[in-house]
């Protein structure tokens, strides 16, 4: 009697060809997932992707034409086409003044952080982080006038780094007492202490407090429910950005009342550095946090548990989430991590429990950017990063959006390539993680 899997035999065959001919097409040559287009810059030789908003708006930082030493910039928005200069708090009077889009809201305003022509005087502060020692003031740009907040009071020095689409802003404001000498604070030049800063759309600063028992904090990211993150921890173990930073040892999520929540210690953390500087409208929160081990991994926070978002296995075991809107609400994550050679790559988890994809592996083989380091990623799956063309050399923002239908071939897997040491070093600069 012949059996049932004999008698159907030629079902079964042409299921094994089918099977055969998707395994052979997953083995060659790929799609490409995504296509690039180029921000550009504002004249200059390169520009820094670090945010972008669900309408598609990025902002960032580029070089003018007197802005070629990678640590200078000037704050841009692009929507298409050729970026808008947000110009300086500084103006006519200070040419030399830098400044960074750091968030359009829906609104149509735009965070920007920006020197000014005063210089920080006795205290020589560098709050910016452009080296110049000048005051560096949070600001709004709207309908072309770029206006300075207000800090908290007492403060001299300000920073904003994210704003809603409500148009509330989020950073952080010196205060009028000192930390206690010139060598207390972690971060160089720093004699002030500082806090987590919220403004309301109509430009009024709220002090978002430290946990207990701490004396300084930082606001990375609000989200549109009004939930806050960021870090909380005493001015001798705080380490502001983008100086080799940033680092605290508490991630702290705010409350929209300004309650803050400590986020803990992740499994196998060390506690000496955790900071919280991505949250989605579902209250899912990036961090980042030094192991045990000395190494440093990303996490995903949400209902009090954390986690690990797992490393790239072809690089060290360093995989971090950068400020500030790189979880968007379908819970796709960006982050980047770095060889054994601090050479970096930007990553991609389309979910939570996922493995990071190197995003290079999924743009046309043909293109010459590399992509290094995310500024963010919106609803719709559109991702704003910084990318190094790998022909000139030059630093550029680029915007990666979904190719529909099947795309050319894909790059496929590549190393990070070795950038010369001014690119990594403003890499390091101005990566915000």
């Amino acid at each position: 009697m012949k059996s049932k899997l004999f008698r159907t035999s030629p079902d079964l065959l042409l299921l094994l060809a089918m099977q055969a001919g998707l395994i052979a097409q997953a083995q060659g040559p790929k799609p490409a997932s995504y296509t690039i287009i180029d921000v550009g810059t504002l004249g200059g030789r390169n520009s820094f992707a670090y945010s972008n908003n669900h309408a598609g708006f990025v902002t960032g930082g580029a070089n003018t034409p007197g802005q070629n030493d990678l640590v200078a910039q000037t704050g841009f928005l692009w929507y298409g086409g050729q970026p808008i200069n947000l110009g300086t708090l500084g103006g006519s009077a200070c040419p030399g003044c830098s400044s960074q889009g750091a968030a359009a809201s829906a609104n149509g305003s735009v965070a920007v952080l920006s020197e000014t022509a005063t210089s920080n005087g006795p205290n020589g502060e560098d709050f910016c982080e452009f080296g110049t020692h000048r005051q560096c003031l949070a600001a709004v740009w709207k309908n072309g006038t770029l206006t300075a907040l207000p800090t908290l009071p007492g403060g001299n020095n300000s920073e904003d780094f994210f704003a809603n689409s409500q148009g509330e802003i989020v950073g952080v404001s010196e205060i009028g007492t000192d930390a206690g000498g010139d060598d207390t604070c972690a971060t160089p030049y720093q004699v002030r202490l500082f806090e987590a800063t919220k403004w309301s759309p109509g430009g009024m600063p709220t002090p978002l407090p430290p946990l207990q028992g701490d004396t300084v904090s930082f606001a990375f990211m609000i989200n549109d429910v009004g939930q806050v993150v960021g870090m909380s921890g005493l001015c001798s173990n705080v380490i502001l950005p983008p100086f080799a930073g940033p680092s605290a040892p508490h991630a702290v999520l705010w409350d929209p009342d300004g309650t803050p929540h400590d986020l803990g210690t992740p499994p196998g953390g060390a506690g000496v550095s955790n900071v919280a500087n991505s949250i989605n409208n579902q209250g899912q929160v990036a961090m980042n946090s030094v192991m045990l081990d000395g190494t440093v991994h990303a996490f995903l926070w949400s209902d009090g548990a954390s986690q690990d978002l797992g490393t790239f296995p072809q690089d060290s075991p360093v995989t971090v989430v950068p400020c500030c809107n790189n979880v968007n609400d379908r819970g796709q994550i960006v982050g980047f991590s770095f060889d054994t050679s601090f050479n970096q790559r930007a990553l991609l988890w389309l979910g939570p429990g996922l493995a990071p994809i190197d995003l290079n592996t999924l743009v046309p083989a043909d293109s010459p950017w590399y992509l290094l380091s995310p500024g963010g990623i919106n609803d719709a799956g559109e991702i704003a990063a910084t990318a190094v063309n790998l022909n000139t050399f030059e630093l550029h923002a680029v915007v990666l959006t979904s190719i529909k239908g099947i795309g050319p071939v894909a790059r496929g897997a590549t190393k990070p390539p070795a950038l010369p040491a001014d690119l990594q070093k403003a890499l390091f600069r101005r990566m915000r993680f």
